[in-house]
């Protein structure tokens, strides 16, 4: 089956920028790595910046199709999900070439130069704090907001202590400190 060259750009985009950073990665070597000519990337998309764009937003759609595919595969209870969400993370941290949050990365090098690209980052990071909040609701907790906002948070800090240490043993930190705090929530909450 052959991609046509709009997916093979997008594909070189992502393992490059995801790789080398994308500030790094100058366009003449995501387009060799495509095999694709300049006028390509400009008749799809018309810069490496709306590249990018599209690049991130194909990425934050797979790793959240991923993400819920792992979630429901690991736990069908409303507190197995909660960590299997870490679990998840862990089997991500473990995979070759793992360099931490393609998201985070580009609000580190684009935050206030290129606030297209920034924003990108935010819909991802509401998107997916939207699918946690739904995981916490269907555990019936009494402050659902509140646990979600901790669980971001446990998340968030085990990808940025994985991607500095190399090491993937945070996502099994953060689920055991995940386990307090849903064990430790306040009175009335319903999860099995």
């Amino acid at each position: 089956m052959t991609i046509d060259k709009r997916e093979q750009l997008i594909e070189a985009g992502l393992a490059l920028f995801y790789r080398n950073g994308f500030t790094a990665t100058g366009i003449d070597r995501v387009l060799a790595e495509a095999g694709v000519a300049k006028m390509t990337l400009y008749k799809h998309f018309g810069s490496k910046e709306a590249l990018i764009r599209e690049v991130l937003r194909r990425r934050g759609e797979s790793f959240r199709a991923w993400l819920m595919a792992e979630v429901e595969r690991r736990s069908t209870d409303p507190r197995g999900r909660l960590l299997a969400l870490f679990e998840a993370y862990g089997a991500w941290f473990r995979e070759p070439g793992f360099r931490g949050c393609i998201f985070l990365n580009a609000t580190a090098e684009f935050c206030g130069i290129a606030e297209a690209i920034a924003e990108q980052s935010v819909e991802h990071a509401r998107l997916t704090q939207a699918y946690i909040r739904g995981l916490v609701a269907a555990a019936n907790v009494e402050d659902p907001d509140a646990l979600t906002a901790w669980l971001v948070l446990l998340l968030n800090g085990a990808v940025a202590s994985a991607q500095v240490s190399g090491e993937a043993a945070w996502a099994e930190k953060a689920r055991a400190a995940a386990a307090l705090v849903i064990d430790g929530a306040p009175p009335g909450q319903q999860i099995p």
